[in-house]
């Protein structure tokens, strides 16, 4: 489940969010964590499939983001699975995000997490939905290179 590249290992890919938006810009966040969420993150217990980011008071919050209880940790010691979480960005990424999310039918969701240098990261997207005929497409895309890449290994 997790791949490593540059330093970087990859705890969990949020792949449902490529198919259901148009992704228009990615960030680099950091995100508040409780001690034993951190243990059960590096051993890759997090679930981001349906989480998305929301601004309030002027901070960006990730909700909706389930990271499993550790195994190892008391029932006392302890975190809620679905929290809300606080993403770690600068005053003015969260202000200019804060001026695109107002905008109609645009989101932020988080498309990534991983460990960077030993912390954890958070890779959000402002993203669009797209509409039933994207999808469609989208699929006879991926099937289309799929034939082409058969096609090429048989010779």
């Amino acid at each position: 489940m997790a791949q490593q590249s540059e330093g970087i290992k990859i705890v969990s890919d949020n792949r449902q969010a490529r198919f259901l938006y148009e992704i228009l810009e990615k960030y680099e966040a950091g995100i508040q964590l409780k001690g034993t969420e951190v243990k059960s993150i590096r051993e890759g217990k997090v679930n981001i499939r349906d989480g998305y980011v929301l601004f309030r008071d002027a901070e960006a919050w990730l909700l909706n983001v389930n990271v499993s209880p550790y195994q190892t940790a008391s029932l006392y010691f302890n975190h809620e699975p679905t929290r809300s979480r606080k993403l770690l960005l600068h005053r003015d990424q969260i202000r200019k995000l804060i001026g695109k999310v107002e905008q109609k039918g645009l989101t932020m969701v988080p498309t990534k997490m991983y460990l960077k240098r030993g912390l954890v990261k958070v890779e959000i997207a402002l993203v669009r939905g797209k509409q039933l005929h994207d999808k469609r497409a989208a699929v006879k895309e991926r099937d289309h290179k799929r034939e082409i890449e058969r096609a090429l290994k048989q010779y």
